[in-house]
């Protein structure tokens, strides 16, 4: 869904600040303008396409949120109800903060939309920022203009929101992102598990990550530290390759890539993903480009300190970088055709 295609609808806020000792809930829709409109739908945006975004289903009989959400739905999407519902989900959000204070106060916004597939709801979790400005006072003196620090700022466009929630209300999947806080003592994933009460698959950039671990811990068992350096940068080329080619990682074809005849480390290597319900046929489709970024470049670090940064066509063509093996079992690396240097 493109930024163009979010259509707002309806919007309210309230504030939910722990240190008030109850919620400041609002009556009416917030008259929002241009400048406020385009500010929601950037963070909107960035929730649907974000790569951090986990895709939920709700715990039907024992969400709350899913219960009020229903309701409105039912009620014909009203603007009474829309207010009532907000209200109502608001004053759960605020009642688990309100047990846990290492979440953070908030303004939480509720803003019904329309895309070219329906409409959605959107919970936006909006964290205070602690940043200066400026008070004047006037008096018989005249005025006097002081600095001072204001606790209850809001995300800016470019900053991005903690935990926040797009709810499709044809089918009530949920794309959420999120942050662990401690609860009860353990860091908890409160906005899912005890906010919405939904469960779904892992993030696709935190797909990927398990995926590279997984591969690497097996490659690090296996192989000696020569092997390991090759076995490394040729998995990154596959992952690269794979994602200029189709956009997709296909986990099963990489593991027969990087590990070729050896079926014992490809069940290791599956072994470690079915443990974050990873299946064996799992492929994984990132959207953003700082996901794939990172398997553009063959990053390098020597012993003795010296970093290098290889884009991979010029590590692919050959004819730029060569990998020279000695005698000893060191690697000497050649760095070849370079017709300029520049120092940074």
């Amino acid at each position: 869904m493109e930024k163009g295609e979010i259509r707002l609808r309806k919007v309210i806020v309230h504030i939910l600040d722990s240190t008030v000792g109850m919620p400041v809930l609002s009556d009416t829709l917030l008259d929002y303008g241009s400048d406020f409109g385009d500010f929601l739908r950037e963070h909107i945006y960035k929730i649907q396409s974000t790569d951090d975004k986990k895709t939920c289903e709700f715990h039907k009989e024992e969400s709350e949120v899913f219960q009020q959400i229903l309701s409105f739905t039912e009620a014909g999407f009203t603007d009474e109800m829309f207010v009532e519902v907000s209200r109502n989900v608001a004053v759960h959000l605020y009642e688990i903060m309100n047990k846990n204070i290492e979440i953070p106060q908030a303004d939480f916004v509720v803003a019904l939309f329309e895309g070219d597939t329906g409409r959605y709801l959107a919970l936006l979790k909006m964290d205070y920022k602690t940043s200066y400005t400026h008070k004047t006072q006037s008096d018989a003196f005249g005025n006097s203009n002081e600095i001072i620090k204001f606790r209850a700022i809001l995300p800016t466009e470019t900053q991005k929101l903690s935990e926040a929630a797009i709810i499709n209300l044809e089918d009530f999947t949920i794309f959420m992102i999120e942050k662990k806080y401690e609860v009860n003592g353990t860091k908890t994933n409160y906005f899912s598990k005890l906010f919405l009460n939904c469960s779904g698959a892992l993030s696709p950039k935190s797909q990927l990550s398990i995926v590279t671990r997984a591969i690497d811990t097996v490659q690090k068992k296996y192989f000696n530290d020569g092997e390991q350096f090759e076995v490394q940068m040729e998995t990154k080329q596959i992952i690269h390759d794979q994602l200029a080619e189709t956009g997709i990682v296909d986990v099963p074809f990489v593991l027969d890539q990087v590990f070729k005849e050896k079926e014992e480390y490809k069940e290791e290597v599956q072994e470690k993903l079915e443990k974050y319900k990873m299946g064996a046929d799992l492929r994984i489709e990132p959207q953003a480009e700082s996901t794939t970024r990172k398997f553009e470049k063959q990053y390098l670090t020597t012993d003795t300190g010296v970093e290098i940064k290889i884009p991979m066509e010029q590590y692919q063509d050959g004819e730029h970088i060569e990998f020279i093996t000695n005698p000893d079992g060191s690697i000497s690396i050649l760095i070849k055709n370079v017709g300029h240097i520049t120092s940074k």
